[in-house]
């Protein structure tokens, strides 16, 4: 059963038959060179195709061997659309007598969670409020002409231009949580609208690579705090992360920095950041101080960056890329404490082949809402429920977490909420 289904896969003509397939045989279709996948049942060979993949070849191939079907309703907006590129794909289905799902998961568990993505569409969760993120790139651009009318007004004194500081750094933190919201493309209808205005402002208000981001991001979606697999949890010269790399490191004997007072240097981490990047940067291109350093970690980065639209004028005796690397340097710890408290704190290990709902679960945890964290956080503090939905606008979060904390409740599967400061101190732990 299942004998020579690559056929057709390869060369991108569909099979003469239908063929069946055990999970068996498709899980041993994991490799750099030999990868397939299934959908709803249907088997699919993505060895070729996965380096045209839109959102990089990575994500989709840390998918080989096993059953994608929450994953792609997860990253794609419009699945129907996309099913014609997996069309020439098919290779076969699952044979009759095949569970569902692979690796004995929980089958009424995936039902019940895809029976509850289906009760948020028909409830329009997946509608995104035009107003909403209308008045939120408002109040973005109305912080960073503020502060260029303060120094028209007030000059370029010191106080000034701390004051400064703190307005620029908090616009270009907000403009990182919305540049978030179009990169998951969770704003318009159509992925193009979404796509161009992630590049504006991620490109132009950021000075960072969409490109960059969707390719790193999307593997930390797919496959969250997974060594290998997720670039976020790869820091292995900077950091031990979990329970198991620092016995993995020991008994190696590896050792690049004293981890054992890695919760004291990653305060200063940032300092180390900008000799980091500057030296990359000049490594890259001499010419221009903003091409992106596509090989560092992105908490590694965001302190560096500098927006598009910046001139090169002085403030306080200073250039105005040493004040935009001040600003960088703050926003980074922002960055930094605010992404990192929903994750660090939870199980980091290796791929455990868990269900959807499980592996996010496992890797994610919650802060408590209110106005302020919503904002502060741009509310990933409802980290859970972005994860479960990546494509979901954010101010529709509340709305579905009752039915995830029910469905949890259900199975036993723990969902972790916390207060602010106790996610802060975590972090440290």
């Amino acid at each position: 059963m299942g004998k020579g289904g690559e056929q057709g896969g390869d060369s991108g003509e569909p099979a003469a038959q239908i063929r069946f397939y055990t999970w068996e045989e498709i899980q041993k279709h994991n490799l750099r060179t030999d990868k397939w996948l299934v959908i709803e049942r249907k088997v699919y060979n993505v060895t070729k195709w996965a380096y045209r993949h839109p959102g990089g070849q990575r994500v989709i191939s840390h998918c080989a061997g096993e059953d994608a079907t929450d994953a792609f309703q997860a990253f794609h907006i419009n699945p129907t659309l996309v099913q014609k590129f997996l069309k020439p794909l098919l290779i076969g289905e699952l044979a009759p007598g095949e569970p569902s799902q692979d690796r004995d998961k929980n089958s009424q568990l995936v039902e019940d969670f895809r029976t509850l993505r289906k009760t948020a569409e028909d409830m329009n969760l997946f509608r995104a409020s035009p107003l909403f993120f209308s008045l939120y790139l408002g109040h973005i651009i109305a912080m960073e002409v503020l502060a260029w009318l303060m120094v028209s007004y007030f000059g370029t004194g010191w106080i000034t231009t701390l004051i400064l500081a703190c307005i620029l750094t908090t616009s270009q933190a907000q403009a990182g949580w919305l540049q978030h919201d179009f990169g998951h493309l969770s704003v318009f209808k159509k992925s193009s609208w979404n796509h161009v205005v992630h590049k504006f402002v991620i490109g132009h208000l950021k000075g960072a690579s969409a490109n960059w981001w969707n390719h790193r991001h999307f593997q930390h979606h797919a496959k969250p705090n997974i060594f290998k697999k997720d670039p976020d949890v790869n820091m292995l010269h900077i950091f031990v992360l979990g329970d198991t790399q620092p016995v993995e490191y020991g008994k190696k004997k590896l050792k690049y920095l004293p981890y054992n007072h890695q919760h004291e240097y990653f305060f200063l981490i940032k300092v180390q950041n900008q000799i980091i990047c500057s030296c990359r940067k000049l490594a890259l291109n001499k010419d221009d101080p903003r091409q992106f350093p596509v090989n560092i970690h992105p908490s590694l980065c965001c302190s560096l960056q500098t927006p598009l639209w910046l001139p090169d004028v002085t403030i306080s005796g200073r250039n105005c890329h040493d004040f935009s690397w001040f600003c960088r340097f703050l926003e980074s710890h922002w960055f930094v404490w605010v992404t990192q408290m929903n994750h660090i704190p939870m199980e980091i290990d290796s791929e455990k082949h868990r269900d959807w709902l499980s592996s996010q679960m496992a890797a994610t945890c919650n802060i408590e809402q209110s106005f302020f964290n919503d904002w502060f956080t741009g509310h990933l503090n409802f980290q859970i429920e972005h994860h479960l939905f990546p494509t979901m606008p954010r101010h529709n979060f509340w709305k579905v977490k009752p039915l995830v904390k029910s469905l949890c409740a259900k199975y036993g599967v723990q969902y972790e909420e916390k207060p602010l400061g106790k996610a802060f101190v975590d972090i440290v732990g």
